[in-house]
């Protein structure tokens, strides 16, 4: 492909790239994800949630071809590393420890959204390799930015950073898949005893006494889908997510305005459960639907559905009603729906006793400084030979049932 022409344009803000071309590139990627859309990336702006003021400085890279885009990628410079999920405050304290700066720094990521997808948004595989270099040689020519961090990316984007000379980075997320096998093959599972069934007897017991305890206290779900999600219950949804971030010492990430335009631009890709007690609402979960998740009816969901465990908060407190609203009633529905995977979002080990199972993800670094970028590399290989082991000593502990070898 001749580099000449292609022609490279960064943009600061995402307002300022057609939605309809960002948003026909994005639907040909592997991964596409709704945080990807235009119109997620134009709320966070617009709300003020991921702005120069918060730190998250848009330098959106695109690559044309005449009037055609052709490629596309979110990237932000950073002045912290707050909102990102994948930790590297050990490398800016290394930075600082030497008389170095490490901010600002490239990020390409969907800002406070740690959900593994398509970053690198290209036509084909040429394209994209273009656009890894011509993120790096941008960054170069920036002064004193330090590197750049492609965060919870994919395969094809990996291939891609690796063959510039970035650095791999593993991790581990936990997401539950509704399949399983028995004497007729893998299908999907029937409703929720079915999905009780596949689980060790402890597991099965200890969910049913958790569900229990939230039915016995007398505690009811809504479940509202899309255009049902009224102004009304966004605002009650977001007084239970903010009050979860002051209860942590933290400000929401999100502002109101951003759930706003979701509701007016995104509708159909949001699940509200609302937790009820004698008549008041007192807690709220918050789904995210993909495309094929979006468009489907009960039972009907196409292949590669899948839906992200998103926010959460509460009002009044009543013992399990977090695992509940997060996991049991999500799944149900999922299940209900033909839903084929739910991701149950950042860390957590507790995920893994209500079948979500440990699921590698990846990122990919570049280091301007070559000591730094040599130390980095000899940290990544060994924290990826532990991330390594971490995955497979839970794998071996895994909350489902073992296959009785007489079956069949």
């Amino acid at each position: 492909m001749a580099e000449s022409a292609i022609i490279t344009r960064v943009f600061t803000e995402v307002q300022q790239i057609p939605a309809p071309a960002w948003n026909a590139l994005l639907a040909q990627q592997a991964v596409p994800t709704p945080f990807m859309r235009h119109e997620y990336f134009a709320a966070l702006e617009a709300s003020g949630s991921a702005t120069l003021e918060t730190g998250w400085q848009p330098c959106f890279i695109t690559l044309w071809e005449g009037e055609a885009l052709v490629a596309a990628c979110p990237l932000y410079a950073k002045n912290h590393s707050s909102g990102e999920y994948v930790f590297d405050w050990a490398w800016a304290r290394a930075y600082a420890e030497h008389g170095l700066e490490y901010y600002p720094k490239a990020v390409i990521a969907v800002p406070f959204t740690p959900v593994p997808g398509s970053r690198l948004l290209a036509r084909d595989a040429a394209t994209r390799a273009l656009l890894a270099q011509t993120v790096r040689r941008w960054v170069e020519a920036q002064d004193g930015w330090s590197s750049i961090h492609a965060l919870f990316t994919e395969d094809a984007d990996l291939a891609a950073c690796r063959a510039d000379g970035w650095m791999q980075r593993g991790g581990v997320q936990f997401h539950w898949h509704n399949r399983v096998s028995d004497s007729t093959g893998a299908r999907r599972l029937r409703d929720f005893d079915d999905f009780l069934a596949q689980l060790q007897q402890e597991k099965r017991k200890k969910i049913r006494q958790e569900r229990r305890k939230v039915a016995e206290a007398g505690v009811t779900f809504r479940v509202l889908r899309g255009a049902e999600i009224q102004a009304a219950d966004w605002d009650f949804f977001y007084a239970c997510y903010a009050r979860t971030y002051y209860e942590h010492g933290n400000a929401p990430y999100l502002a109101r305005d951003f759930f706003a335009a979701m509701a007016a631009q995104m509708p159909q890709h949001w699940l509200l459960f609302i937790a009820e007690l004698d008549g008041r609402r007192i807690a709220a979960s918050l789904i995210a639907l993909n495309g094929q998740a979006a468009q489907c009816v009960a039972g009907s969901a196409s292949a590669g559905s899948v839906a992200y465990g998103r926010y959460w908060g509460a009002l009044e407190r009543v013992d399990c009603l977090h695992f509940e609203a997060c996991y049991y009633q999500p799944i149900e529905w999922c299940i209900a729906q033909g839903i084929e995977r739910f991701e149950g979002g950042a860390q957590g080990e507790h995920k893994m006793a209500r079948a979500l199972l440990p699921t590698p993800t990846a990122s990919a670094h570049w280091i301007a400084h070559p000591a730094f970028a040599d130390a980095v590399d000899r940290f990544l290989e060994r924290e990826g030979t532990g991330v390594q082991a971490y995955l497979e000593e839970l794998q071996a502990h895994s909350p489902l049932r073992q296959a009785d070898p007489a079956a069949g």
